[in-house]
């Protein structure tokens, strides 16, 4: 069976804060809902905590780090599911039962299977 990434993007928040707790508990039902096709998957850090990464000058250049995210979106990357579904049609049912569809969105991208 494919597997999909079903990449949330929503507000950017730290959902480790109690006053999302309600919507912690939604994602908490989905993953029980969908616990036989979750293959793995977790929440990110808000994009403060990130760091870009790039390379000057290609393979063995130099490299630089910035604080914070690759792009300022209104909308963030906040988290990841792992989805083995028997094709792209049950990844999209799935998909819209997870609540970052409801107020953001869930992109959706068949993983290559290397190995």
């Amino acid at each position: 069976m494919p597997t999909y990434a079903a990449l949330t993007y929503t507000i950017d928040v730290d959902w480790t804060q109690p006053e999302y707790s309600q919507e912690m508990k939604e994602y908490n039902e989905f993953g029980e809902a969908a616990a036989a096709v979750i293959r793995g998957g977790n929440a990110l850090y808000p994009t403060a905590t990130a760091t870009t990464v790039r390379v000057t000058g290609g393979k063995g250049g130099d490299i630089v780090t910035s604080d914070g995210p690759y792009a300022e979106t209104k909308e963030a990357l906040t988290g990841f599911y792992l989805l083995e579904c028997a094709d792209l049609d049950e990844a999209v049912k799935l998909a819209a039962a997870i609540p970052a569809a409801w107020a953001g969105a869930v992109e959706i991208r068949p993983i290559i299977q290397f190995g």
